[in-house]
């Protein structure tokens, strides 16, 4: 996030003309923001970083639970169905 923080920065310097920031060329401008592009696609993903990734492990164990518990559930209430049945 730092990278949009200083694109943003740099592009308000350029677009003012402040210090020497305006003659600079606007490829080293906007590279902050090329470079942020670079990190949110892949950087964090190879590193693990990414909240998605997180969350859908999160999400996977809890419907792995909830499937389980109603199989679970579905068993006990068929076997006492055949309890009944035998009586």
């Amino acid at each position: 996030m730092i990278l949009v923080w200083a694109g943003l920065a740099l592009v308000v310097l350029k677009l003012l003309e402040i210090g020497p920031i305006a003659e600079w060329a606007w490829w080293w401008v906007l590279a902050p923001f090329a470079l942020g592009l670079v990190w949110f696609e892949w950087g964090e993903k190879l590193l693990g970083l990414d909240r998605q990734s997180t969350d859908q492990d999160v999400h996977e164990l809890r419907r792995k639970e909830r499937v389980a518990g109603q199989f679970r559930g579905k068993a006990a209430a068929a076997s006492k169905r055949s309890k009944d049945k035998s009586r």
